[in-house]
């Protein structure tokens, strides 16, 4: 392995504590077998799903990025009132406004941050990220905590077979810092969008175009829609093409990588990933199983799987990868410091 580390302007940025979270409510497939016609084997076969978790009425996601954010900050060993900046990568805001990085200030008690939220689908912790990673670079902040979390069953049609088996809700966050002397942290990005693909993956009401009205509820525009095929034709060569990308200009292959931490909206577009890396199942992580699609919550829960179970270790070299509504797709390649 040649690894060529591009250098940044300024300093270095590392992960350098995680949390996540997840609803106690679980809805199995079996759950959803009595919803709509569908069975588990159905499911399991086509997805890699099992199970997902629900948020509980009265809750949104700024309280779910909160449980997370507290499990980084007692990590990590220091109080919210050192966190300088907060972003919240999600398309499920507790509101449109304020904003849900907002409402995690206020509720974590993070005194004089500023921050703010990306919306870029599934896509939007990786997008998030490089939006923390960059402010730690500049030298503009010290500690930045990223957000990635998604309330999706908020959104799901429990009568639409081909979509409701697909989405859980969940959260991760992490704090970013400066590196210590030595240590690489994150070493480089490839984002994308293409707007062309708007029309196969959205939430249609709800907007400036489509406000809530009756016609809007009745028309079940309220509703994720999704073309499956299309999405899926689009995620398998676009994940494959952008994790390439990161891992070429930067002179890896996939034989390099310690662990791979994908976006967990379908099993078999991570294996089809996988195998353009050249990359062995035991280095993949998948936990799809267990949370379904949380969007933005997807890649934290990863990789407190991939720690969990001892496949993400310091020294780690680590390729994220994702591609959410928009469309969006983004990779990121870093040494795991932690």
């Amino acid at each position: 392995m040649s690894l060529t580390v591009r250098p940044v302007v300024g300093r270095r940025a590392k992960i350098t504590a995680l949390g996540t979270y997840a609803p106690p409510q679980v809805l199995t497939n079996q759950d959803l077998e009595k919803l709509v016609e569908t069975s588990d084997e159905w499911i399991l076969t086509r997805t890699g799903i099992r199970e997902r978790h629900v948020l509980e009425k009265g809750k949104g996601t700024s309280d779910m990025c909160v449980e997370a954010a507290r499990q980084a900050l007692a990590r990590r060993g220091i109080a919210a009132t050192e966190i300088e900046a907060i972003i919240v990568g999600t398309v499920t805001p507790d509101m449109m406004f304020p904003s849900t990085a907002c409402l995690v200030q206020d509720k974590i008690g993070a005194k004089g941050a500023w921050g703010f939220d990306v919306s870029a689908g599934c896509s939007g912790f990786v997008f998030a990220l490089q939006a923390g990673v960059k402010l730690v670079e500049s030298g503009a902040h010290d500690k930045v905590l990223v957000c990635g979390a998604d309330a999706n069953t908020r959104m799901t049609d429990y009568t639409d077979r081909t979509t409701c088996v697909l989405f859980g809700d969940g959260a991760g966050a992490v704090i970013i810092e400066p590196c210590a002397e030595g240590e690489i942290g994150f070493i480089d990005f490839v984002h994308e969008i293409d707007g062309s693909g708007g029309a196969a993956l959205n939430l249609k009401a709800g907007g400036s175009l489509n406000p809530a009205s009756h016609e809007t509820i009745d028309k079940k525009m309220h509703y994720i829609y999704q073309d499956g095929p299309a999405v899926f034709k689009f995620a398998v060569r676009k994940m494959a093409e952008t994790t390439l990308k990161v891992l070429e200009r930067n002179g890896v292959t996939g034989a390099d990588l310690d662990c791979f931490i994908p976006h967990q909206a379908n099993k078999r577009i991570i294996m089809a990933t996988a195998e353009r890396l050249n990359m062995s199942e035991d280095r993949v992580i998948i936990n799809i199983e267990k949370y379904g699609n949380t969007s933005s919550g997807t890649i934290p829960l990863a990789m407190q799987a991939a720690l969990d179970q001892g496949k993400l270790k310091k020294g780690d070299l680590v390729l994220l990868g994702a591609m959410g509504a928009g469309f969006t797709v983004g990779a990121a390649l870093l040494r795991w410091e932690i």
